[in-house]
């Protein structure tokens, strides 16, 4: 048995398939139109973000936001920049209101560089601010408002508590630290910087910078505290004439101090005290020198123009100097005397007491001069010294030869006689006072108690004919001991 199929009107099926067909055309059409728009609206949205910039966007603080390069141009040139300056939330400058140089020729390039490193393909309102420098750059910004904010901060300064670095010192001869304090000072090379970078805004704010102490714990304190330990431990040998004194620091330095840069700074009172007890022992000015006459007797001459002393405060700083700067061995370099220009002599010669082996002797008793050179005797001869009974005797002492001339003339006076000026052949004085070796040929009377009566005026007259051996065998400087 054969089942009845149920037969669909051939009519009902052309309309659905024809109602079908339509529909997929219609849908396809409207799929490509919504593609066209969305790819308009992208290449609109890309074009508009490729030439202009996005929201929150500034260019040395002026606001750009959705501007074109051109428009941001010729923003940035007719703005004025106030060039109001603070430090936190206080203003301390007012400067110029001025406005900057920027050109489509030069500038327009560096804004466009800008706007496409900016770019987004979808509108960003993330805030950002270019700093862009005028190609002319502004001498006023530069230099003038600069040089004004730096015055103006080391001005603040002057009423501000300026911080204090870590000290390393030693007192009493331990070594202590003392830490930093800080302060209220402005740190100018800082805030200049800061400056720098904000300069084309016209509103700078400058977050507030304080110079900093060095602290207790720095590399600097440590290296400090290591120089005080090492001057502590350093020698310094001191050479006056021929003896050398080692100076060791525990023993002299008691109290010093190291900035922040290494150099030391010693109290130099305890160098001062040996340097005066140095001196005590070895200097010779103003002292007694111990002498052995010609006829081997021993004694006792004060020293007048000749002899020599320690400049003991420059010599205190010589000393003080040789450890601050690490020096081991320093020999003294400051002698004074009675010199005409403060000099001293001596200080070379070592031997007989400090007056050496060549020196002329001069016996007021007797008379008579010795010259010896390098402890040999090469001439002596009678004279006449000073008169005894007028008191223009001739000066006890260790004196020295001033100089020697030939010829000179004499120019003085003498007790109850008229000033005088004489020619003689040779001069060799000795005394500032104008004591000295000449010829006297106008003296007649040479015997050895002329003096008493008959004497010079002070000097030490000697017979013409042995001047001039007695002259040739003076040196300048070498001593004269008048007894």
């Amino acid at each position: 048995m054969v089942g009845n199929i149920a037969e669909q009107p051939m009519g009902e099926m052309n309309y659905s398939h024809h109602k079908s067909v339509k529909w997929y055309k219609n849908w396809k059409f409207i799929t490509i139109a919504i593609i066209i728009m969305i790819a308009l609206l992208l290449g609109a949205i890309s074009y508009y973000q490729a030439n202009h910039f996005n929201g929150n966007k500034t260019i040395n603080g002026i606001e750009v936001s959705g501007l074109t390069a051109d428009e941001a141009l010729k923003a940035l040139q007719t703005s004025v920049l106030k060039n109001e300056i603070y430090i936190g939330e206080q203003q301390i400058l007012d400067g110029e209101d001025i406005q900057l140089s920027y050109t489509e020729k030069e500038d327009l390039p560096a804004i466009k560089k800008l706007l496409k490193s900016q770019w987004t393909f979808f509108p960003s309102f993330k805030e950002k601010n270019y700093t862009l420098l005028p190609d002319q750059q502004d001498n006023y910004l530069s230099s003038v408002l600069k040089s004004e904010l730096e015055q103006k901060i080391n001005s603040l300064n002057q009423n501000l508590q300026a911080p204090k670095d870590a000290q390393v010192i030693l007192k009493q001869g331990k070594v202590e630290i003392i830490d930093g304090i800080d302060g209220t000072q402005y740190d100018v090379t800082s805030l200049l910087k800061e400056y720098e970078k904000q300069k084309y805004l016209g509103e700078i704010h400058l977050n507030p910078v304080f110079m900093k102490p060095v602290k207790k714990d720095s590399e600097i304190v440590t290296n400090a505290e290591k120089r005080l330990e090492e001057l502590l431990q350093h020698s310094v040998d001191y050479k006056v004439q021929d003896k050398v004194y080692s100076l060791k620091g525990s023993d002299f330095i008691k109290d010093a101090s190291v900035s922040a840069d290494m150099k030391v700074t010693i109290d130099p009172s305890h160098f001062k005290t040996k340097i005066n007890e140095i001196n005590d022992i070895q200097s010779t000015l103003g002292k007694d020198f111990s002498f052995k006459t010609h006829s081997g007797s021993v004694i006792s001459v004060k020293g007048q123009g000749y002899g020599w002393a320690l400049d003991v405060e420059k010599e205190t700083l010589l000393i003080q100097e040789a450890f601050e700067k690490g020096e081991k061995l320093v020999s003294a370099a400051n002698i004074h005397g009675n010199g005409w220009s403060n000099e001293g002599y001596g200080y070379e010669t070592t031997t007989n007491n400090g007056i050496g082996n060549t020196y002329a002797e001069v016996s007021i008793k007797e008379q008579r001069i010795w010259l010896y050179r390098d402890g040999n005797l090469v001439l002596t001869t009678n004279v006449v010294t000073g008169k005894h009974s007028t008191k223009e005797d001739t000066s006890p002492g260790v004196w020295y030869v001033l100089f020697k001339r030939t010829p000179y003339t004499l120019k003085g006076s003498a007790v109850g006689k008229a000033d005088y000026a004489v020619e003689v052949d040779y001069w060799a004085p000795f005394t500032n006072s104008g004591q000295g070796f000449h010829d006297a040929g106008w003296r007649t009377n040479w015997s050895s108690n002329a003096y008493l009566t008959g004497g010079s005026g002070g000097c030490v007259n000697v017979s013409p004919s042995m001047m001039k051996a007695v002259y040739d065998n003076l040196s300048v400087y070498e001593p004269v001991v008048v007894y």
